[in-house]
């Protein structure tokens, strides 16, 4: 991506327009990354530099200074980026767990044939045994759907928690007026990854940032925040630059103390597939086999 843009800057040519098709060419044939990796088009890591090719298209097109927005938009992916750690984190414990838990059957059925109780056996050629087999794969199969439900909800929604609102103000401090301002950063929000055929799993033509203007994702909080900072700019008399940074600033704090709550939220949810899930599979598949055959053991020897 640096490269990318290093070169076409040296060629007079525009940056953002480079990285967003450097972003469209990932996951394809002649791209550096495999489809559905971390810097894959659709992933946050693509949106991050999508979002970095707004920003340098609006500060091109208005002649506003880049640096200041740059440094913002860095501290929010940081942000992000502090918050996926986190959730590692949280998942730590229970992944951790989980792995235990899973090997504890394979203990419980070796212990039972070493006792002399025929616990292999009943597990894979008994119909009770089997019938544990199946009930044991199918609640692991539902923990593991179930955690990355919970993991997918506590992750960031937004790579670039009140970007609408830092173009806005990077236009506005342009000169320009806020409705030409509003209209430049809708263009640069709406505008695709990368003109032509892309491979299917790759950020198609006329795609744009979910959850801006234009965008498949598209809510209208942000642009209703635009506005609403600029109506209150136009009557206390206050530049609406400096206001809509304040505003992006507020998003951005909203952003870090949200995913922080999910963060701490997720270390205790994920205690729920443990216990309705993982322990339940360890009884059917590590315990009630070596009952089941100490129990036709004894009725046998009776």
């Amino acid at each position: 991506m640096i490269e990318a843009a290093a070169h076409s800057g040296q060629r007079g040519d525009s940056i953002a327009r480079a990285l967003r098709a450097e972003v469209g060419l990932l996951g394809t044939p002649g791209g550096r990354q495999e489809p559905g990796g971390p810097d894959a088009p659709g992933s946050q890591t693509a949106q991050a530099w999508l979002s970095l090719a707004a920003a340098w298209q609006v500060a091109t097109d208005s002649g506003a200074p880049l640096a200041a927005c740059l440094r913002r938009l860095a501290e929010a992916f940081r942000d992000i980026a502090q918050l996926h750690r986190d959730l590692s984190v949280a998942l730590a414990g229970p992944r951790a767990t989980a792995r235990m838990v899973l090997l504890l059957p394979l203990v419980g059925l070796l212990l039972g044939s070493v006792l002399g109780f025929k616990t292999l056996h009943t597990l894979f050629l008994t119909v009770p045994g089997l019938v544990c087999l199946g009930g044991g794969a199918a609640l692991m199969f539902l923990a593991g759907q179930w955690n990355g439900h919970l993991v997918r909800a506590a992750r960031a929604r937004d790579p670039a928690p009140g970007l609408e609102l830092e173009l806005t103000a990077i236009a506005v401090a342009g000169g320009g007026s806020a409705e030409h301002a509003r209209e430049m950063v809708r263009a640069a929000l709406s505008r695709p990854a990368l003109p032509g055929a892309v491979l299917p799993g790759a950020v198609r033509p006329g795609s744009t940032l979910p959850g801006h203007p234009g965008g498949p994702g598209h809510v209208s909080d942000a642009s209703d925040d635009v506005a609403e900072v600029i109506a209150l700019s136009r009557r206390a008399g206050v530049p609406a630059a400096e206001l809509l940074r304040s505003a992006a600033e507020q998003c951005r704090r909203t952003a870090r103390s949200e995913g922080q709550r999910r963060a701490a939220t997720l270390g205790v949810t994920l205690m729920m597939p443990l216990g309705v899930c993982v322990l339940p599979a360890f009884m059917l598949v590590g315990v009630v086999p070596l009952l089941v055959s100490v129990l036709s053991s004894t009725v046998t020897t009776q």
